[in-house]
């Protein structure tokens, strides 16, 4: 039984350049439709179930969920709670952009119980922000997560480094600032150009520039050591928590769980079906208000693909991967299974063996996604 729900809200103020998720900017008359929407499915999904599922995270992400108006927000999160019950301890977030955020929306969000905020900061720098099509500031962003901090203490933030003409300096910067902040949690990433997005148009006229490799790898290997000092784990390839306080929800996702999921790109994985709904919201509009079906892509995840995938989504933890215990689980040999992949990780020095545990080495941390990738065969 799945005891994970993501629920995905596709609305923005503004398209970023460099996004590439499923969101829709300048239509917020289509919001009501959504809900609707959102409805029908969250009723598909316990229809046949005799009694609520009961969950151990939500995660409401976009898009921006905040971008909803109070009243708005409030419906969604009352859909969720009207179907679902919460387990004791359970983890609800919500990502948040800091313009969104006002006394109204936090109180409304403490009131049903949301207990993690995720905030799309990527920057404190003001010039950074500017290129990444940001429109909030930095001193902005810092009044902002002291504000939640104090209503809801679990707060994370998303910072992207080697954007275009960002220094060392600037990057440490955003370090210093990030965790001189009342935070639990931090994911980082590199900016990258994805196909589709303007970046990359931008990127193949040479208007816009990517960093070179290393400077990359550089930032990358400050935000490890920034974070270890501050006393931020770094628990995952891009993330890093204060004892007690990673991601449980996307935890469901890295050890192979099951999980439902509603909106318009949303993925599930419910039992052995991976499910992913239309990608545009109008599409998931009409399919649902229409009486069909949201899903655009449904596969049955074989057993074997399942193991890989969980020993591929597990091996960027870097406390390792048990492969016995994925092995016990499927029943199946995964050494021996992924034997060819593992021993010529082993021999590029990517990956060593403790006991159970396949890790990711020094070296192999900079290159997780090949690793991964061999091990899904």
């Amino acid at each position: 039984m799945c005891r994970s729900i993501y629920v995905h809200v596709p609305f923005c103020r503004h398209r970023c350049g460099y996004c590439n998720f499923s969101v829709i900017a300048g239509r917020d008359d289509l919001m009501d439709r959504f809900l609707g929407a959102v409805e029908i499915e969250l009723d598909q999904i316990v229809s046949g179930l005799s009694s609520a599922p009961e969950l151990d995270t939500i995660f409401i992400g976009g898009g921006t969920p905040t971008h909803l108006d109070p009243a708005r927000l409030q419906r969604l999160c009352q859909m969720l709670t009207d179907r679902f019950r919460l387990a004791p301890g359970f983890e609800w977030s919500v990502e948040a952009n800091p313009e969104d955020i006002d006394a109204t929306k936090l109180a409304l969000l403490n009131q049903y119980g949301i207990n993690r905020v995720s905030l799309g900061v990527q920057s404190f720098n003001d010039e950074k922000l500017a290129i990444l099509e940001r429109s909030h500031d930095g001193q902005q962003v810092r009044r902002i997560i002291e504000t939640v901090a104090e209503v809801i203490d679990n707060v994370s933030l998303d910072l992207i480094f080697a954007a275009p003409g960002e220094s060392i300096n600037d990057w440490q910067n955003d370090l210093n600032i990030a965790t001189s902040l009342p935070i639990k949690h931090a994911s980082t990433y590199a900016l990258t150009f994805e196909k589709g997005t303007s970046f990359w148009s931008r990127r193949l006229k040479g208007t816009l520039h990517e960093s070179p490799e290393e400077v990359e790898l550089h930032m990358y290997d400050l935000a490890r050591e920034h974070f270890a000092a501050a006393g931020m784990q770094h628990y995952e390839i891009s993330n890093f928590a204060k004892p007690g306080f990673p991601c449980r929800h996307n935890l469901s996702y890295w050890r192979g769980l099951g999980w439902y999921a509603a909106g318009p790109g949303a993925a599930a994985y419910v039992d052995g079906y991976r499910n992913v709904n239309h990608r545009s919201t109008t599409a998931y509009l009409k399919r649902l208000e229409s009486g069909e079906s949201p899903v655009a892509e449904s596969e049955r995840v074989t057993t074997e693909q399942a193991a890989r995938e969980a020993a591929a989504f597990g091996v960027r933890m870097i406390d390792g991967v048990d492969l016995d215990a994925i092995g016990q689980q499927y029943e199946m040999e995964l050494w021996q299974l992924c034997a060819n992949e593992i021993e010529q990780m082993l021999r590029q020095g990517l990956v060593e063996r403790t006991e159970r545990k396949l890790k990711l080495t020094e070296r192999g941390i900079h290159f997780a996604d090949s690793v991964a990738s061999e091990l899904l065969g």
